[in-house]
């Protein structure tokens, strides 16, 4: 069983940047492969980006390429989502998961999720 929490979400004005964490609740969280997705209002769950378990290998939704980063703190037990040049369409509550092994960019590939934190920018 691994415990994702979610954090770092809040208000940014278009043009910003936020950074969101993903802290997980169990030991050997480097054998997983974490995602980030989002969701926003009346919208199917999307994929952001995954990193895989040493951070060697990274993908990128088209939407945010060249403005997000993925990274992990093995020894933290940390994934992060560097998030720049924000635009009010990436308005969503953003959520990281995590797999065994496999990257994977479908959302019902992930087996563990974290409750969400929300990101909301402004024009």
């Amino acid at each position: 069983q691994v415990q994702l929490v979610e954090s770092g979400g809040g208000l940014v004005q278009a043009g910003g940047s936020l950074t969101l964490s993903c802290a997980a609740s169990r030991r050997y969280f480097s054998d997983y492969v974490v995602g980030w997705f989002r969701q926003a209002p009346g919208k199917e769950r999307e994929f952001v980006a995954n990193i895989n378990w040493n951070g060697g290998a990274t993908d990128f939704a088209n939407a945010v390429k060249g403005r997000f980063t993925i990274s992990r703190d093995k020894a933290k037990e940390m994934v992060y989502l560097q998030m720049n040049s924000l635009k009010p369409e990436d308005t969503a509550i953003y959520y990281c998961a995590a797999r065994l092994y496999r990257s994977a960019t479908v959302a019902a590939e992930y087996l563990y999720w974290g409750q969400g934190t929300q990101v909301t920018v402004s024009s």
